[in-house]
C-alpha cells in the first residue's frame, strides 16, 4: 500500500514540514553534484553505528557523533529513497505540525531522529557502514499520528490482483500494515538489516508515540461557562 493523501485539512500552513521536505530535497541534488565522491559526504555525514557508540572516528575521517547525527537525516541513497521518504513526511507531518505547533514538530521531529538513529546503532554497534535518511524521524511523524488521528481517512493506492486502485482506507490501518512490515523485515534479514536500517523505523515510531504527550499542545476549551 502507498499513501497518497490524508482527507484531514490542517488550520494553519505547515511551515517546518515544507522546510524539512526543500532542505531534504536541495541536499539530494547537492549528492548528485559530487558525482563519485558521495561516497567520502555518506561517511562524513552519515550516521554510523560504530562511531556514535564508542566515538572513533572511520576510515580516516574524524568521529563528529553529534554532528552526524542530524545531518545524517537529510542524505539519502538515491530518487525513491528520498521521495517515499518525503511523501510520507508530507501526508502525515502537516497534521502532526498543526497539532503540535510549529517549533514544537521541529523538536519532536529531531528528537525522533535521534532515538531512531541509536535504535540501530544499539543492535549493531560493530557496523561502519554509514546510515542515511530521514525514515527515523519520519517513523517518528508516523507514530504520533497514528495516536492522533487513527480513523483519518488516507486515498491509498492498493494493487487488487493484476490491477492497482486506490481506496481510502484509515489510517490506523495504513500505519499498522505499515509497522507490522517493520517487524517482518527485521525477523526475515540478517542483523545489519540487509542494507536497511529497520530497527531506526520501529524506534522512531515507538518514540513517537511515547513523545506525543510531551509535545502535543495542551488544547483549549472551545467555550468558557459563566460564574
Amino acid at each position: 500500500m502507498i499513501p497518497l493523501k490524508a482527507d484531514l485539512p490542517t488550520r494553519t500552513v505547515p511551515f517546518m514540514t515544507i522546510l524539512l521536505i526543500l532542505i531534504n530535497v536541495g541536499v539530494y541534488f547537492y549528492q548528485l553534484s559530487l558525482g563519485p565522491n558521495q561516497w567520502q559526504f555518506f561517511f562524513s555525514h552519515g550516521a554510523i553505528p560504530y562511531r556514535m557508540v564508542h566515538g572513533f572516528g572511520v576510515n580516516g575521517l574524524p568521529a563528529s557523533v553529534v554532528q552526524s547525527i542530524f545531518t545524517s537525516m537529510f542524505i539519502h541513497g538515491g530518487f525513491f529513497h528520498v521521495g517515499g521518504n518525503m511523501l510520507y513526511l508530507w501526508i502525515f507531518g502537516n497534521n502532526v505540525e498543526d497539532e503540535f505547533g510549529h517549533l514544537r514538530f521541529l523538536f519532536f521531529y529531531f528528537i525522533c531522529g535521534v532515538i531512531a538513529a541509536y535504535s540501530h546503532a544499539l543492535i549493531d554497534p560493530s557496523s561502519k557502514i554509514p546510515m542515511v535518511g530521514a525514515s527515523g524521524a519520519v517513523s517518528g511523524v508516523l507514530g504520533a499520528y497514528f495516536l492522533l488521528f487513527p480513523r483519518a481517512k488516507i486515498l491509498t493506492l492498493v494493487p487488487i490482483g493484476f490491477f492497482i486502485t486506490t481506496i481510502r482506507i484509515p489510517a490506523m490501518v495504513v500505519l499498522g500494515f505499515w509497522v507490522i512490515g517493520q517487524f517482518m523485515w527485521v525477523l526475515s534479514t540478517p542483523k545489519g538489516g540487509g542494507g536497511v536500517a529497520w530497527f531506526a523505523h520501529i524506534g522512531g515510531f515507538i518514540a513517537g508515540m511515547v513523545l506525543l504527550r510531551y509535545f502535543r499542545r495542551p488544547r483549549r476549551p472551545r467555550w468558557r461557562s459563566r460564574a
